[in-house]
């Protein structure tokens, strides 16, 4: 069973602040479909698991000396 928690949908206020992003940015990302997402009705909304693959994909590996 699921903790409560991991149900939790953000703002995108709130989900900006927790990437550290503008609020502009990631709702442009997310209509845009660049970004999960979830729509309640016409309300844009963010799960743990979207922020979660939202850093997943952005991340990078170091790139190698040369």
């Amino acid at each position: 069973m699921r903790a409560a928690g991991d149900r939790l949908l953000h703002t995108p206020e709130q989900a900006a602040a927790l990437l550290q992003v503008p609020a502009s940015w990631l709702r442009k990302k997310a209509a845009s479909g660049a970004v999960p997402s979830t729509r309640v009705g016409r309300h844009l909304r963010f799960s743990r698991q979207d922020l979660d693959d939202i850093i997943r994909v952005g991340a990078r590996s170091p790139s190698p000396r040369k």
